[in-house]
């Protein structure tokens, strides 16, 4: 199968694309620059030139690589995230999913291509008790107003998924080379620093996905394309932040984290960041397993997670 990747070379495409071309498949990611490119090159994949924010670009590169398949893994999240900012921080990333995704799917119908896959958030749920399944409402009721953007932006690059018959991919928390998790990401760092409070008690239910097994869920994906709608792509093991938290801060010898009212903490993080830590809504990932025959190598994020922090 000819598959063209949008964020060919992003945490996830990363791992994707040597997958890809392992199990047989023709790759071809979209690249802005001659990095992007060489990268493309070394991992056994083919590079078409263009931003994805160019209609005009993505729909040569589309018809040029007379794909079966379409693939958006497209992000652009900072290093480091500040609640506050979230919006602004995030602007990028909207539009990456509500215009990008639009331009991929009409150019991907163009060149008659048969799958497209894109990836959304199994963290974007309506507040509630127990784990979401797809079924479950995302989080339109009193949004928080810097996550609202993104809620906007997650939407339409549902609607535009549907529209194609294709299959929205929603991963967890991710983790691996390249994310906050990561030994030396933004949020590790906070951790080990003694920076990261459990703010409200950090009851928010965290479900992580490595990257190494989002990629694993597109090519289950790419080999059923009966398979549409969304699927919560997650491990075995959510549980409370809390418990995430101080089950590193005891790992990497670091001071536990102490606990800090959420009525103070909103005074700087802000709503948002008061809902990512003590308000979100963990993710069931049944569906997938059965109708993807996929499983998670890193059951747990006991294991993954907290071996990748400790390197």
């Amino acid at each position: 199968m000819r598959v063209f990747i949008a964020g060919a070379t992003g945490v996830v495409g990363r791992r994707l694309v040597p997958m890809l071309v392992a199990a047989g498949h023709d790759v071809v990611g979209l690249a802005r620059s001659d990095r992007a490119a060489a990268a493309l090159a070394g991992a056994g994949a083919r590079a078409a030139r263009g931003d994805a924010l160019d209609r005009s670009a993505v729909r040569d590169a589309v018809l040029a690589a007379r794909p079966d398949a379409v693939v958006t893994m497209l992000t652009a999240i900072p290093a480091e995230l500040h609640p506050r900012r979230f919006a602004a921080e995030f602007a990028l990333t909207n539009r990456l999913r509500a215009e990008s995704t639009r331009y991929l799917a009409d150019a991907a119908r163009e060149a008659g291509a048969t799958r497209f896959l894109a990836q959304g958030l199994a963290y974007a749920y309506q507040p509630a008790p127990g784990l979401a399944n797809e079924d479950a409402a995302l989080w339109t009721d009193r949004t928080p107003k810097q996550f609202a953007p993104a809620l906007d932006a997650l939407l339409a690059l549902e609607r535009t998924t549907a529209d194609t018959g294709g299959l929205v991919l929603r991963f967890g928390h991710l983790y691996g080379p390249g994310t906050m998790w990561a030994a030396d990401g933004s949020f590790v760092r906070n951790i080990r620093a003694g920076k990261l409070p459990l703010v409200g008690g950090a009851h928010a239910v965290y479900s992580f996905t490595h990257a190494d097994d989002a990629a694993s869920a597109v090519l289950a994906a790419l080999d059923r394309p009966e398979v549409g709608g969304a699927l919560n792509i997650v491990d075995d093991d959510p549980a409370p932040l809390h418990d995430v938290v101080r089950t590193l801060a005891d790992r990497l010898g670091a001071k536990r984290p102490r606990p800090l009212p959420a009525a103070v903490a909103r005074l700087a993080v802000g709503g948002w960041g008061v809902a990512f830590m003590d308000e979100l809504r963990g993710a069931d990932n049944a569906r997938a397993r059965l109708r993807l025959d996929w499983r998670p190598r890193h059951a747990s994020w006991r294991d993954g997670l907290v071996a990748d922090a400790v390197r």
